[in-house]
């Protein structure tokens, strides 16, 4: 893969301020509608949960996606060594099967700051993702997207920088005003869309995503699975977002491609 927006690239050594404003110009070029080439039924995955592999072990195992000429579809999350660097894995699926995975590493130069996270972490991402060989026709990643103070979250931000489909999973509420409240366990397959509120540059009201419950105890009132936050990332639609997140679950509370990515960046931590 090559980065076609240079000019994003998540440089740690801008001032906040500057970083902020970047994230705005990086949302003014982002596009939270469908714009893309697949069909996302052809990303469907088996039903049964014991068909998914624990762990990608090599090249070309099966990861139970349906049969079929299935797009390309790259999860990316990230693992951290101490304080020193971080690790990105990303993972590519097609047509059933774990076709690469690639690696990125990169120093820590900044602490977490809620809302600049891809300023932390994004070096390590664009290291993998340029490692890859294959060309993903969506990206699901570890994170946010438009759901974020100024629009740009991680997987808007790496989307953006690539210019590809992406989505965001993330496992808590940056920002945003669930149009439900999520106080109470909800079935599974739900969806409560997140509207912007007064925290963000979105206008008040407009469904940036939604809290989607992938999975569900049989008694939530006794044991619960709290929702996951997906949002748009890049050239697809908080709706579309969701779609390809129910498409990549298999009975896992995480999309396969992020669940995944996430098992291989835990081993790379010891490499």
């Amino acid at each position: 893969m090559e980065v076609v927006r240079p000019g994003f690239l998540p440089d740690p050594d801008r001032t906040r301020e500057e970083m902020e404003a970047l994230q705005r110009d990086i949302a003014a070029a982002a596009s939270f509608e469908d714009d893309f080439g697949f069909d996302v039924a052809a990303l469907e995955l088996a039903e049964s949960p014991t068909d998914a592999p624990t762990a990608p072990e090599s090249v070309g195992e099966q990861v139970t996606l349906a049969d079929g000429d299935a797009p390309v579809v790259v999860g990316v999350d990230q693992a951290f060594v101490g304080d020193d660097y971080s690790v990105s894995a990303a993972v590519a699926i097609r047509d059933g099967r774990v076709v690469e995975r690639a690696a990125g590493r990169a120093a820590l130069e900044l602490p977490y700051i809620p809302g600049l996270l891809a300023f932390r972490e994004g070096d390590a991402i664009v290291d993998a993702l340029e490692s890859l060989s294959v060309e993903p026709d969506v990206l699901v990643l570890d994170g946010s997207g438009r759901i974020h103070f100024r629009q740009a979250g991680i997987a808007t931000h790496v989307g953006v920088l690539f210019d590809v489909p992406a989505v965001g999973v993330a496992k808590n509420l940056l920002c945003g005003r669930p149009r439900e409240p999520l106080d109470d366990p909800l079935p599974e397959g739900a969806r409560v869309a997140i509207e912007a509120d007064d925290s963000m540059d979105a206008p008040d009201g407009t469904v940036v995503g939604y809290a989607y419950q992938s999975r569900q105890y049989p008694n939530p009132e006794q044991r619960h699975v709290n929702p996951l936050v997906v949002s748009p990332g890049h050239r697809v639609s908080a709706e579309t977002a969701v779609d390809v997140v129910e498409a990549t679950c298999t009975g896992y509370k995480l999309p396969a491609p992020t669940r995944l990515a996430d098992q291989y960046a835990d081993d790379l931590k010891g490499d």
